[in-house]
């Protein structure tokens, strides 16, 4: 049995550490999974094995969001900072098409898919862990996206856990949820990805945001919980208002969270106040992260 990292501290305003509870789903949750599944449910997006998954205990699957076939300086730090963990890397990368994939992706990665632009993450995250189900049956993997700068911290104190499913941070809006951006997934086999198959499928996919927050997102830790046990670190209450990834970004990465969101120098700028931001741009140079291009007065 794993216990708990000691190095994950409680934030305000927060439970730490989080066993799933399943809640009372939301009335708006119920009808934007209907008007999901009427207005978005599409084929999976068209995908490509380049190198394939080979057989190890660990690993890394890191979805890369590539449209113009270019990454980006915090792409090279994530592929660094997960190469470092004893695990092998998956690369996921969405680019218009296989030759437009970043020729350094090749090296990086130990193994490497192409996926189109449609899908979302889950889309590459159902590529990912059927690949590694299939070829690497058993293994652990933590997965990640490029919408949060990190690891800025160690990822394995955070991975050692009595759960089955563990994530970063978890939320009440809609019903209680894990938040998908980070997780780490313990046995992928065949088996347990056919228990999660109504959220990681490889045969449909969601082609708007909201309804992948409805019809997966939200979805995931209920779903997960009916055949293996699901926590994570840091829960907070949401009701509409900013999540705590955008609220609390120094709280967390200074109680152990290993990430900070990117939209805090995007499209959720205005939801936190410029000193918020300023102070999760002083965090990440502290670590060393690039942060040319995040100037918070932008």
């Amino acid at each position: 049995m794993h216990s708990l990292a000691p190095t994950a501290r409680p934030v305000p305003g927060t439970i730490s550490p989080w066993p799933f509870r399943a809640s009372r789903r939301a009335p708006r949750a119920l009808a934007g999974r209907v008007r999901g599944m009427l207005r978005s449910l599409r084929g999976a997006p068209a995908s490509l094995e380049i190198k394939p998954v080979t057989q190890r205990p660990r690993w890394s699957l890191y979805f890369v969001w590539a449209p113009d076939g270019r990454i980006e300086d915090c792409h090279r730090f994530t592929l660094a900072r997960l190469r470092e963990r004893d695990a092998g890397v998956l690369v996921v990368v969405a680019t218009p098409t296989p030759a437009d994939i970043p020729r350094e992706l090749y090296d990086a990665a130990d193994a490497l898919w192409w996926k189109a632009l449609s899908g979302y993450d889950f889309s590459a995250y159902a590529i990912g862990l059927h690949a590694i189900a299939a070829a690497s049956p058993a293994a652990d993997v933590f997965v990640m996206n490029d919408s949060v700068f990190g690891p800025l911290l160690p990822l394995e104190p955070l991975l050692d856990t009595p759960w089955d499913l563990t994530a970063m941070t978890a939320s009440s809006l809609f019903e209680n949820h894990v938040q998908s951006y980070a997780f780490h997934l313990r046995g992928v086999t065949p088996a347990r990805m056919r228990a999660l198959a109504s959220v990681f499928s490889r045969r449909w996919s969601v082609g708007q945001f909201q309804d992948v927050v409805f019809l997966q997102e939200t979805r995931f830790a209920r779903v997960a919980a009916r055949t293996m046990s699901v926590g994570a670190w840091w829960w907070a209450a949401q009701g509409t208002g900013s999540d705590l990834m955008v609220r609390e970004t120094g709280a967390l990465v200074d109680a152990g969270m290993p990430f900070v969101k990117r939209s805090l120098f995007g499209k959720k700028r205005e939801e936190a106040d410029a000193p918020a931001v300023a102070a999760a741009l002083a965090l990440l140079a502290r670590h060393h992260h690039p942060i040319a291009g995040l100037d918070p007065a932008a």
